[in-house]
C-alpha cells in the first residue's frame, strides 16, 4: 500500500476544481436573494463585486501558505504547523460537520430541484432526497477509484456549465436598452434600505456563491508543480469568478424585470432564457439541464477535495486510523470518501436550503478566520519557505480575518438564527473529541 498520494493534477485540472467548487448553485440560487437585499440591479452588482473584492487578499494569503506547505490537508496542516494541533483539529471537525459535508447535501438537493423539471416526481421531497443520494454515491464512487479521471471529468463539467453563463452575459448586452437596469429601488421595509444592512446582509448572501477557493488546498499533495499551479489557480480564479458574477448579475437583470427577479422564491431558480421570445419554447429544458450539470460539477469537485482534510488529520493520529489510509490500488483516501458521502446523506434529514445556508455560513467564516490567523505564526518558522509571497501580508491577513468576523455578524442578519446556533454547538463539540484522540495518541507514544 502506498504511504503517500501521487501528484496527478495539472494546472487545468486544478483550476477546474477551484472554479468547479465555487461556481455552482450559488449563482442560480443567490441572484434573487442578493437582488432582494440590494433593492436595485446596480446595487446588486456592487454587492457581488464587493463580495469578490474581499476574497482577493484571502486568495493571496492562501497562495503563500499553499506554496510553503503543499501537503494534503491544507488548512489543517497550516494550523498544526502554526503550533496548535487543537485548532487544527477543531477546523477539520467543524468543516466535516458544518461546512464541507453540508455543501454536498445542499448541492445534491439543488441538483434534484433542477432535475425535477424533467422528472416531476422529484418535486416530492422524499424522491428528491433519494435522487440526491444516488448522485452523491455516484461521485463518491468516481473519486474512490481515480483522482486523475475525476480531474478530467471536472474539466468537462466546468467547460459545459460556463458556456451558458457566457450566453447570459452576451445576450444581456443586447438588452441594455430594455430599461430593466434602471428600475426604481424596491425594499421590503425602511430598515432594509439602510446601506449598512445592504452591505452586511448582501456579503453574507454572496458568501455561498464565492465559497470554496481554499478547498483545492485540501489536496495540494496531489497537484503537480504546486509552487506554480496553486498560486495561478487560486489568484486567477478569484478574478475570473468575480468578473463572471458581476456580468451574470447585470446580464440577468437586463433581461428579467427587477420586480419579477426579486419575486423568485428561495427554493427556485431564476431563468433569464424564459424572457427571450426566440428561445422561450426551449428555455426551461435547456436552462435546467445546464443547472443540473453545474451541480454535478460542484459535487464532483467537493467529493474530490473534502475527504483529504480528514485524511491529513488521521495521518497525525488525531482521528480514526481508517481515515488516514490510502486505497492500495487507486491511491485515494477511500474510507474518508465513503464516510463523508454517508454523512452528507444523513443531513438530508434536517432543514431546508435556507436553514442549511445559515448553518454553513457561520462555521465557514470562523474556519477561514483561523486559517488566515495562522500566517502570523507560520512566518516565524524556519521551514516556512513559500515560493510565492503575498505583499503586505500582515495587512492582508488582518483584513481577511476582519471580513470573516463581519460576515459572521451578517449571518445572523440574513439567515435564521437556528441554523447558526446549531453550527456553534457542533463547533464546541469538537473539544472533547480532540482530547480523546490526543490522550490516545499520547498513550501510544508512551507505549512505544
Amino acid at each position: 500500500m502506498s504511504d503517500k498520494p501521487l501528484r496527478q493534477l495539472g494546472f487545468v485540472q486544478t483550476a477546474a476544481l477551484v472554479v468547479g467548487v465555487v461556481i455552482g448553485s450559488g449563482v442560480f440560487i443567490n441572484l434573487p436573494i442578493v437582488a432582494r437585499i440590494a433593492g436595485s440591479p446596480w446595487a446588486a452588482a456592487g454587492v457581488w463585486l464587493l463580495g469578490g473584492v474581499v476574497w482577493i487578499p484571502q486568495a493571496l494569503i492562501l497562495a503563500e501558505m499553499g506554496t510553503a506547505y503543499p501537503n494534503q490537508g491544507g488548512p489543517y496542516y497550516y494550523l498544526h504547523k502554526a503550533g496548535s494541533p487543537f485548532l487544527a483539529f477543531l477546523y477539520t471537525w467543524t468543516a466535516f460537520l458544518t461546512s464541507d459535508t453540508p455543501t454536498l447535501t445542499i448541492v445534491g438537493l439543488a441538483a434534484a430541484a433542477a432535475a425535477a423539471y424533467f422528472m416531476p416526481a422529484l418535486a416530492d421531497p422524499l424522491h428528491a432526497r433519494l435522487f440526491a443520494t444516488l448522485l452523491i454515491v455516484a461521485f463518491a464512487a468516481l473519486q474512490y477509484r481515480s483522482v486523475k479521471l475525476g480531474g478530467h471529468v471536472q474539466v468537462g463539467l466546468t467547460i459545459f456549465k460556463l458556456l451558458p453563463l457566457l450566453a447570459v452575459v452576451v445576450i444581456g448586452a443586447f438588452f441594455l436598452g430594455s430599461g430593466n437596469l434602471a428600475a426604481e429601488p424596491i425594499f421590503e421595509s425602511e430598515a432594509a434600505a439602510d446601506p449598512f444592512y445592504i452591505v452586511t446582509a448582501g456579503m453574507a448572501a454572496t458568501l455561498w456563491a464565492y465559497a470554496g477557493f481554499l478547498n483545492i488546498l485540501y489536496m495540494a499533495g496531489e497537484v503537480k508543480a504546486p509552487d506554480k499551479n496553486l498560486p495561478r489557480a487560486l489568484v486567477g480564479s478569484i478574478f475570473f469568478v468575480m468578473i463572471a458574477y458581476v456580468l451574470i448579475n447585470l446580464g440577468t437583470a437586463a433581461i428579467v424585470p427587477f420586480d419579477e427577479l426579486i419575486a423568485v422564491g428561495p427554493d427556485e431558480f431564476v431563468n433569464p432564457f424564459l424572457y427571450l421570445d426566440f428561445f422561450a419554447e426551449y428555455a426551461g429544458g435547456v436552462f435546467y439541464f445546464v443547472v443540473f450539470v453545474s451541480m454535478l460539477g460542484v459535487l464532483n469537485a467537493c467529493m474530490a477535495t473534502q475527504p483529504r482534510l480528514e485524511y491529513a488529520m488521521a495521518r497525525d493520529k488525531l482521528f480514526f486510523d481508517s481515515f488516514g489510509k490510502l486505497h492500495p490500488k487507486y491511491f485515494t483516501p477511500h474510507y474518508s470518501i465513503v464516510v463523508q458521502a454517508a454523512f452528507a446523506i444523513v443531513l438530508f434529514l434536517i432543514g431546508d436550503i435556507d436553514d442549511l445556508l445559515g448553518y454553513f455560513t457561520l462555521s465557514y467564516v470562523l474556519q477561514n478566520a483561523l486559517v488566515y490567523g495562522a500566517i502570523f505564526w507560520l512566518r516565524k518558522r524556519e521551514d516556512y519557505k513559500p515560493t510565492y509571497k503575498a505583499r503586505w501580508w500582515g495587512a492582508m491577513a488582518t483584513a481577511s480575518i476582519a471580513v470573516q468576523l463581519y460576515i459572521a455578524y451578517g449571518t445572523f442578519v440574513a439567515y435564521p438564527t437556528g441554523g447558526a446556533l446549531a453550527a456553534g454547538g457542533l463547533i464546541a463539540s469538537g473539544a472533547p473529541i480532540y482530547y480523546f484522540f490526543k490522550k490516545r495518541k499520547d498513550r501510544a507514544a508512551q507505549a512505544s
